[in-house]
């Protein structure tokens, strides 16, 4: 049996009434975080490995363990594809599977965003398969649309097309559909509107997907390319 997965408890049910100001200071300031040295050094390891075997690159940001990395991996055979996540105990327990085409970094991902967009280095996909949904109105500035880091998001989707294979798509899911949609307007404000649908995932591409398609969630993602 599957244990049972709880969806997020609120008490914002509809769009944050400051999602578009909150978006739109961001969008407007070019943020500079200090860069720990645990992300310096997965930066560069991932530019030895792209030294070393040049490919285009897939995100998948927040990855906890890298299952969903390993999956994607699989669907991406021509690509590098990088899970990134801040936790060495989640990035720990990732079970090593039998692709080469992927890699996992201990990094603070909107820092890593940064750095990559600042290099110019493109991103052919960029996912971002449920991330902590900070449900709470007064954690708007949590969530990664409202925070100060959405700003690089959307610079390394639109690095040079130079610099990529195809245009830098993103994929968000989530189990709360107010999130999505909320990530679905702060795209529209940055200029890359795209779509938010109800998904029925098969197979599951991470361990949270499989929990809740088990337990009967519904779940959501936005779509887009930008060019």
């Amino acid at each position: 049996m599957h244990a049972q997965s709880r969806k997020p408890t609120t008490n914002q049910q509809q769009l944050h009434p400051r999602l578009a100001d909150t978006v739109r200071r961001h969008l407007q300031h070019r943020p500079r975080k200090p860069v720990a040295e645990h992300t310096a050094v997965a930066l560069e390891l991932l530019l030895g490995e792209l030294a070393r075997r040049p490919r285009p690159l897939v995100l998948d940001s927040f990855c906890g363990s890298g299952h969903s990395t390993a999956a994607l991996a699989r669907r991406h055979p021509d690509h590098l594809v990088v899970g990134v996540d801040k936790s060495a105990a989640r990035l720990g327990r990732h079970p090593p599977g039998p692709e080469d085409n992927y890699l996992l970094l201990r990094a603070e991902c909107e820092t890593l965003w940064q750095l990559l967009a600042t290099r110019g280095i493109g991103i052919d996909h960029h996912y971002l398969l449920y991330p902590n949904p900070w449900p709470k109105a007064a954690h708007l500035q949590r969530r990664v649309h409202g925070s100060a880091g959405f700003y690089w998001l959307v610079q390394l989707a639109a690095s040079p097309a130079a610099q990529r294979t195809s245009p830098g798509r993103i994929e968000l899911r989530s189990n709360w559909q107010t999130y999505v949609e909320e990530f679905g307007v702060a795209m529209h404000l940055a200029g890359h509107p795209g779509c938010v649908a109800r998904i029925a995932p098969d197979p599951p591409l991470s361990l949270f997907e499989r929990k809740y398609c088990d337990s009967g969630h519904e779940l959501w993602a936005f779509t887009c390319g930008v060019n």
